[in-house]
């Protein structure tokens, strides 16, 4: 008898769908209302589990900081699949390419277009699409090469960019914060962290000084001056980081290593990388998610790390894929949950308030009930086209 060969790689990746799916559940839910009710309820439950649901001011990390983390580390590890499938399609390298480029611009206009809300054309590109679309064709040259490569450039990738901030001269004595927007309630906060890690302040970093010079390069109304959150066009450079982790992870799972070891690597590699962050979080630049610190990207990374081994253990390893069929649905139609999260939700709020009755959403709890039925109605339109094989992709 001749040995039994080896299982090819499998064409897609259930528990990675659940994984997306359950991120876009996330992030289209607008915090399940929590914080909302929160703020009106003082005192109670609500308001204790509200920080779990909101991003922090500055430094630090909550649960809910995670969740751009996980696009960007989730685009990494689709790319192995994606572009297997299109070889084993027939494409060239020189059409896979074309493929990446033509993707990558329509990620930055789309992200441009969702800007855009004022009645002139905004272009910033803090959004996640763009910040996905910055760095995608660099991800897929690194497509395929050895992983040792591909370890060694996100390390020289984060190495030079905590280089350039560190260089950046900080402000000058009694520079007037509030004039890039930090005030004095976000200082406590720690938006303009201490001693060297000022390097790392709100809109005082390099990559600030940065933005003022480039956006201004674009028609406008008015001068660019900051961005309130602090975000920053060049976050797609250590971003890119974090996508390389997901490559790592997506050529990994797609090996013909046992299931085992592969779940084994992703709890050690997490492991390395939350602890890598917390040492550079406290000895060489502060973990700060908002303009993408070299610590945050090893801190967050290995969280994001462990929450695919969970995902690929259950779903992939032990073979419970039939509760994930919820997830699964908004998974495979990530962009269309995207888009309607972005486009529709004030028209169905409105179209809810008429059906339903304004009372619903004016008490304590309408901030919860508007969000979640909300998702709800989102949910089914992805459920909708699911069943009948409409996937929206780009």
């Amino acid at each position: 008898m001749s040995p039994t060969p080896p299982e090819s790689p499998p064409a897609r990746l259930t528990s990675l769908d659940a994984f997306r799916g359950a991120i876009m559940l996330f992030m289209a839910s607008h915090s399940f209302g929590v914080v909302a009710t929160g703020q009106k309820l003082p005192g109670s439950f609500w308001q204790s589990l509200a920080w779990c649901f909101d991003h922090v001011a500055w430094i630090g990390c909550s649960p809910w900081d995670l969740i751009q983390p996980c696009f960007m580390f989730m685009v990494g590890v689709a790319v192995p699949y994606s572009y297997a499938s299109r070889a084993g399609q027939g494409h060239s390298l020189g059409k896979q390419i074309r493929h990446a480029l033509v993707r990558s611009l329509i990620l930055i206009l789309l992200a441009v277009f969702l800007s855009s809300r004022s009645g002139r054309t905004n272009w910033e590109f803090p959004n996640v699409l763009a910040q996905i679309g910055l760095g995608y064709p660099f991800l897929f040259l690194l497509l395929n090469r050895r992983w040792t490569l591909q370890a060694g450039i996100a390390a020289a990738i984060l190495c030079g960019y905590w280089l350039w901030f560190a260089l950046h001269p900080l402000p000058p004595e009694g520079f007037d914060y509030a004039a890039v927007g930090v005030t004095p309630d976000l200082i406590v906060k720690g938006a303009i962290p201490p001693g060297f890690f000022a390097h790392w302040g709100m809109n005082t970093n390099a990559a600030a000084a940065f933005d003022v010079w480039f956006l201004n390069l674009f028609p406008r109304e008015t001068p660019f001056l900051l961005n309130k959150g602090g975000y920053a066009t060049l976050n797609f450079i250590p971003s890119l980081a974090t996508m390389i982790f997901g490559l790592l992870c997506g050529e990994l799972l797609r090996s013909s290593r046992d299931q085992r070891d592969k779940l084994r690597a992703l709890l050690l590699g997490g492991l390395i990388l939350v602890a890598a962050g917390t040492v550079a979080g406290a000895t060489v630049c502060p973990i700060v998610k908002r303009i993408w610190t070299p610590s945050w990207a090893l801190y967050s990374g290995g969280f994001v790390m462990w929450l695919l081994a969970a995902f690929y253990w259950v779903v992939d390893v032990l073979g419970y894929k039939r509760w994930s069929q919820f997830l699964i649905i908004v998974g495979m139609n990530s962009i269309a949950m995207y888009l309607m999260s972005q486009l529709l939700r004030p028209w169905v709020r409105d179209t809810l308030k008429i059906h339903l009755g304004p009372a619903l959403f004016s008490g304590s709890y309408g901030a919860m009930w508007e969000q979640n039925l909300t998702l709800l109605l989102f949910w089914l339109v992805c459920w909708w086209m699911f069943r009948r094989k409409l996937f929206l992709k780009i």
